[in-house]
């Protein structure tokens, strides 16, 4: 029978055993401070930032919010940037994703003080990711590396192929995976839009991690037997129900489950982990700035 990957439930875990660190954290006198930053008025990101203040209410991380209007200049997002960084009391920010088509999104990023970069976007962060000494793994593929070892899933020696290059996921997982660690020591090919037969480098793999963005584009067809799925996708699709739409992933997941011996569903897989991640990460900057140990799940 093939496993489903209940992100829901190890994200839980996750949150629960960061309660130790936090209280560490509390002895020393420092509390994990978590702030984000929105400009405009898209509803996903308000959606996803009040995701993330309920996230760090419910495990005692301190929340800040910036709200900045989408049609101020650039400079005026780079103002509320350098207070953050100047802010003793944030250990780590994220600026919400996408801002408006006037502000440059990478010089956003560069403005980030790197010891803050709870995303792991910063160059600074992404150099020291490749170089395998990573302050920070971006919340997404640290979360799938995460479902791996919760679904029992050793990465050495399998054939893992990642389909989509974005530099959230897809070249972020990549690096992490061929590292020489326990979590890592992989074979990794990197598919994309241009890739020749996706299908035959996706079947032929121990390990598919589907993060294109496109909607269903995996489906069972392309899964080798008894391979594991790991579904980053979210994407909304017409529908005949109350809502007019439903969320599926990059994977069909009806046929992909009857090859696949374990599977990540959408909603409720890899999902709830990278918001786990964004908590973890704002824990170890934490600990970090405030020069006290604490043990990480």
């Amino acid at each position: 029978m093939t496993e489903i990957i209940d992100g829901d439930a190890v994200a839980s875990q996750i949150r629960d055993d960061l309660t130790d660190a936090i209280e560490t954290l509390a002895d020393a006198g420092a509390r994990p401070g978590l702030a984000t930053v929105l400009m405009g008025d898209d509803p996903a990101s308000q959606t996803y930032v009040n995701m993330k203040q309920r996230d760090c209410e419910e495990v005692g991380i301190e929340s800040y919010h910036v709200d900045v209007e989408g049609d101020a200049s650039p400079e005026t997002l780079y103002d509320e940037i350098a207070d953050l960084n100047a802010n003793d009391d944030v250990h780590g920010y994220i600026v919400q994703a996408p801002v408006p088509d006037h502000v440059d999104y990478r010089e956003v990023i560069r403005r980030v003080d790197p010891a803050k970069d709870v995303d792991g976007f910063h160059p600074e962060n992404v150099g020291r990711l490749v170089a395998g000494d990573a302050r920070f793994r971006p919340c997404t593929p640290h979360g799938v590396q995460k479902l791996l070892e919760a679904a029992d899933v050793d990465t050495e020696g399998k054939d893992v192929t990642i389909v989509g290059r974005s530099d959230i996921v897809g070249k972020p997982l990549a690096n992490l995976l061929i590292q020489k660690a326990d979590d890592g020591n992989a074979t990794v090919t990197v598919c994309h839009s241009r890739t020749d037969d996706l299908a035959a480098k996706t079947r032929s793999a121990d390990i598919v991690v589907a993060a294109a963005g496109a909607p269903e584009l995996v489906d069972g067809s392309m899964i080798g037997e008894g391979a594991v799925v790991i579904d980053v996708g979210v994407n909304r699709v017409d529908a005949d129900n109350e809502k007019g739409y439903e969320l599926v992933g990059d994977v069909e997941f009806e046929s992909a489950k009857e090859r696949a011996s374990a599977i990540t569903p959408v909603p409720g897989g890899v999902g709830p982990m990278t918001r786990a991640m964004l908590l973890y990460n704002t824990v170890k900057a934490a600990s970090l700035q405030e020069d006290v140990d604490v043990d990480l799940p």
